[in-house]
């Protein structure tokens, strides 16, 4: 088994360090979107986690065929940060390193990476 959790477009597991990591499949220039999607995907099918309260090194990363989509990455970032509030930790002020970036890949999607600063 590899721990993912999966529902739809979307899947999520704690890897062995800890950190949260987000799969979502498939890309839309509407970054709400993807708020929604992950905000249902926790509150449904990924097992409850309770949200720390220390500071979180997030990394996104946008991964695209063909041509670049017309996203700013500013709005995804603010979209998926909003969605992992209450679930991963309790607000997005937490957040003291943040790293957004997109690439092209074989398939398109969103990875994401939340782990706790020690």
């Amino acid at each position: 088994m590899d721990g993912w959790v999966k529902n739809g477009k979307v899947r999520a597991r704690f890897d062995e360090t800890g950190a949260l990591e987000v799969r979502c499949f498939g890309l839309t220039t509407q970054a709400k979107y993807y708020k929604t999607l992950l905000r249902d995907f926790f509150r449904k099918d990924f097992p409850k986690i309770r949200p720390g309260y220390g500071d979180y090194d997030v990394h996104i990363l946008m991964e695209y065929t063909g041509e670049p989509p017309w996203m700013d990455l500013d709005n995804l970032a603010k979209a998926l940060l909003d969605s992992l509030t209450g679930n991963a930790f309790d607000d997005d002020h937490q957040v003291a390193r943040l790293l957004v970036e997109r690439r092209v890949a074989d398939r398109e999607g969103i990875y994401m990476r939340v782990a706790a600063i020690d």
